[in-house]
């Protein structure tokens, strides 16, 4: 164990953080800890730890094969769930800095907000909210993943800001309330980029009101967000735009819901999308029950939610194939994990 001056690296980066970090930042030397005790790291503090589990996770790896907006991109260009991902943590790190907040929890949470997304983006995610009794929402899935499904032991304050980065849910740290301002900014900012890149928006169709105030480049969009949160927001115990960048915000969100989140050819394979994961969830709810016939309808369900719900755009078409479609040829691939799955979620024969 690395010692200097009688103190261990992590003693020493908790010590920095007491002394240079705002006030209304989480300290690590004051994280109110893990589910199951953990003798502490003599290098990391908690929130890197954290940070890092999720980074090694599996799921966190299956990001770059689901959809952000526009299902299997024939571009490799298009932002994936995981390029998202990355692109709303470098945004909330910055922030974070520049609030004098703690950047490692900042960017654990942002990491791992999105680890309960399902393939094919927000219509998967609606498809299994009409299948599953209680909803489905991508926000508790993500916790659910990190503490059931791969039990990754994060700090509380973690799964906070991973459970609360959604529209309808708020943080308990700025922490928490910066990455969720930092998801919006980064899918509305790289959406737009990618409609246009697709030719389903034009430059010059985006309001002129909106393009006056944020230019039409996006790293200049981008910086004038970021600066005007920095200037609004620090010191303060709240994480805000201005009055007229949120405005203009909101502008150029309902915008692009109305050109390309709603009604555009990004739609038009929603419904075969969607119908690829009725099916394979309706599918794998009666294997279950087949193999598993005195176990209780809510733990089945609950089973094949994880399951299907977990699959990338790529291996949800290969199942999909494989037990739908006709033909001698195609390599089957086992359903290993949905039988473990249903161990772990308690289904008996």
């Amino acid at each position: 164990m690395l010692i200097i001056d009688g103190k261990t690296v992590r003693e020493r980066i908790e010590e920095r953080e007491l002394k240079f970090l705002s006030p209304l930042a989480q300290k690590s030397s004051q994280t109110k800890g893990r589910k199951r005790f953990e003798e502490p790291c003599a290098l990391r503090t908690e929130f890197q730890r954290d940070r890092d589990r999720i980074l090694h996770s599996k799921a966190f790896r299956r990001l770059k094969h689901k959809t952000q907006v526009f299902f299997s991109p024939y571009d490799d260009h298009f932002r994936t769930r995981m390029t998202h991902t990355l692109e709303v943590s470098q945004i909330a790190r910055t922030l974070a800095r520049a609030l004098d907040l703690n950047e490692d929890l900042t960017e654990a949470m942002a990491l791992g907000h999105d680890l309960g997304h399902t393939p094919f983006g927000h219509s998967g995610e609606r498809v299994l909210n009409e299948l599953m009794p209680n909803g489905y929402f991508h926000n508790k899935q993500s916790v659910r993943v990190v503490t059931f499904i791969e039990d990754l032991n994060l700090t509380e304050e973690t799964l906070d800001g991973i459970l609360n980065h959604s529209y309808d849910f708020m943080p308990s740290t700025l922490e928490g309330k910066v990455v969720r301002l930092s998801d919006k900014i980064a899918y509305l900012n790289h959406d737009i980029q990618d409609a246009i890149r697709a030719n389903i928006i034009r430059t010059e169709d985006i309001p002129k009101e909106t393009v006056e105030y944020f230019s039409t480049t996006n790293r200049i969009r981008l910086t004038k967000l970021i600066n005007d949160i920095v200037e609004t927001s620090y010191g303060k115990d709240t994480i805000s735009m201005s009055e007229e960048c949120f405005e203009q915000f909101v502008m150029l969100r309902t915008w692009m819901f109305e050109h390309v989140y709603s009604n555009s050819p990004a739609k038009l394979a929603e419904d075969k999308a969607q119908n690829v994961i009725r099916r394979l969830f309706e599918y794998y709810c009666d294997e279950l029950k087949r193999m598993y016939p005195t176990s209780d309808d809510d733990s089945i369900l609950q089973t094949a939610c994880d399951y299907v719900s977990g699959m990338t755009d790529r291996y949800v078409l290969i199942k999909f194939e494989e037990i739908f479609l006709p033909s001698p040829l195609i390599q089957k691939n086992n359903d290993e994990f949905l039988f473990r799955l249903a161990e772990m979620n308690g289904l008996y024969k």
